[in-house]
């Protein structure tokens, strides 16, 4: 193990040490072995796959379904181990600590904070799955079958609840917390923390290999940082495609329910090319500029579509479901995570592996754009606000819009939200109420705008990796990630055809197994700087 606080770790020294790799053609700012080794992996990736279409689906079809079956006790078991060393943070001295040092202030108030982060974290993933999740679940529960991108999602986890609408909601609520809440904010809070500390506090750039200096020492600035570096990068890219392609499909769903507008290949490319031109002038605006400003118009926005939901909608059974699911969940989420003895494997490999692996395959991305915004807090304040905060948030979003549906699906066995396609049904549950067509137009508007803050924050913290940590990078490296950020999720939905979302499935899994490793790594690197800083403090 290496000391953090060498004397040769200061900030002129670590920029020394990095920057004797950086090139500057054409004016540009990279750092090389990263940005070169991503860059032509991934303009390959592209052209194989659009080359091979046919072979490439048939792979996309078969690589899901085997990480998820094969490796699903990793996958929960790697996101125990974060929710329980995050908890162990919130209650040990190290929680102390303010990132930056004990006289840094904040940068954001609470309000622009959480914009951010949340808007950052998974804004597109609630708008696709806050009605289809919670419906699925409460099916599945009832002893109904579904199917969803070709995996069954019939369960019982916790023992049969068919035929019991009351133990089924419960059941339902808790399965779709379990997966938006604690367990993937922690996964998020490990980067993040781990970023922040070793940026702001220990001086060294922000990029993934600081965060492994305690353990890997000198090497962080060769080849092993640059692995380290360039698995980011991937995890980032594909992670961050698979939710764009979430949008894109749900975005052209609602243009064409309100509108009548094609959803074809054509329209898929147009609908991404607009939203990456919107993100492209979005990194020219800047962090403040930019995702800032979007992100607290998108909160506003999100914020009044579900007080509107809440109220025009059957209130007394959203209280009624929120209150069931929370209780459920706190009762359920530790035989939800148990990685062995599991008889429901519909559950843990078709939901649970995909998700975990999702979540981080985007740790980098939330990770590394929390930790930019999060200077002065101390780690106790970190934890609990990245956590419970937006587990709290995402519980009331669940049940709002899955409770509402529920309702509508129990009070009419036919209901068309029951069997409304998965991008759709957010659309078809809002028909029923007042103002159908506004509200429906604001879910495009939300999605779209997620959309943008997600490919800019994006590009941004692709950026900075590949340039060697630094935050002030020329602008035409973060336009050539932006516009591949759209490129590469075009090429997932036009390859994958019908089966289009398990394409982008296929990639988040692949790319969030290698790096889960690394964050489990991670949280060994983060303890031992984070011990080192709080002896120092008492030794002080």
């Amino acid at each position: 193990m290496t000391d953090i606080n060498d004397t040769h770790l200061n900030p002129i020294d670590t920029d020394h040490e990095i920057g004797q790799h950086n090139v500057s053609p054409f004016g540009l700012d990279i750092h090389n072995p990263v940005f070169l080794i991503s860059g032509i992996a991934i303009v390959a990736f592209v052209l194989i796959t659009l080359m091979f279409q046919a072979e490439a689906t048939e792979f996309f079809g078969w690589l899901r379904p085997f990480l998820t079956s094969k490796f699903d006790w990793f996958f929960l078991s790697a996101a125990n181990i974060f929710v329980l060393f995050c908890l162990y943070l919130l209650v040990s001295p190290l929680g102390k600590i303010r990132l930056g040092g004990m006289e840094a202030e904040p940068d954001y108030s609470y309000i622009s904070w959480f914009a951010m982060l949340f808007a950052a974290g998974m804004g597109i993933g609630l708008m696709f799955f806050g009605v289809s999740e919670p419906m699925s679940h409460f099916a599945s529960s009832m002893g109904g079958t579904a199917v969803e991108n070709g995996v069954r999602t019939d369960w019982a986890p916790l023992g049969a609840a068919a035929g019991d609408h009351d133990a089924a909601l419960g059941l339902g609520m808790a399965a779709t917390i379990f997966h938006w809440a604690i367990h993937p904010w922690a996964i998020y809070a490990v980067v993040a923390l781990a970023l922040a500390f070793f940026s702001f506090n220990s001086h060294l750039p922000l990029t993934l290999r600081s965060a492994f200096y305690p353990l890997f020492g000198e090497r962080v600035w060769g080849w092993t940082g640059h692995i380290i570096d360039t698995l980011a990068v991937f995890a980032t890219l594909f992670g961050l495609a698979t939710s764009l392609g979430f949008g894109t499909e749900q975005a052209l769903a609602g243009l064409n329910f309100l509108f009548g507008w094609s959803t074809g290949n054509l329209a898929k490319v147009l609908l991404i090319s607009f939203i990456t031109i919107l993100a492209l002038i979005s990194v020219l605006r800047g962090l403040d500029g930019g995702v800032k400003i979007l992100s607290e118009v998108n909160i506003a926005l999100a914020g009044l579509l579900l007080i509107f939901v809440l109220f025009v909608g059957p209130t007394g059974e959203i209280f009624t479901t929120m209150f069931e699911g929370s209780l459920a969940y706190l009762k359920d989420v530790v035989p939800l995570s148990m990685p062995f003895g599991r008889e429901d494997n519909n559950f843990t490999q078709g939901w649970t592996s995909f998700y975990w692996a999702w979540w981080i395959s985007w740790s980098p991305f939330v990770g590394m754009f929390i930790a930019r915004v999060s200077r002065g807090r101390t780690v106790r304040e970190f934890v609990f606000c990245v956590i419970i905060i937006p587990t709290l948030v995402t519980v009331v979003w669940m049940s709002v819009f899955g409770g509402t549906a529920i309702s509508q699906v129990f009070a009419d066995a036919t209901a068309p939200v029951k069997d409304a396609a998965l991008e759709l049904k957010l659309f078809v549950m809002l028909e029923p109420l007042p103002l159908a067509a506004i509200t429906s137009f604001l879910g495009i508007i939300l999605v779209l705008v997620f959309f943008v803050t997600s490919s800019d924050s994006g590009s941004l913290v692709i950026d900075t990796i590949t340039a060697g940590g630094k935050v002030d990078a020329p602008v035409a490296q973060r336009v050539f990630w932006c516009s591949f950020e759209g490129i590469v999720a075009a090429t997932l939905l036009l390859v994958g055809g019908a089966s289009a979302l398990t394409a982008l499935q296929a990639m988040a899994v692949s790319t969030g197994f290698p790096f889960a490793i690394v964050l489990l790594l991670m949280c060994v690197s983060l303890y031992l700087g984070l011990s080192r800083v709080h002896k120092q403090t008492k030794e002080g």
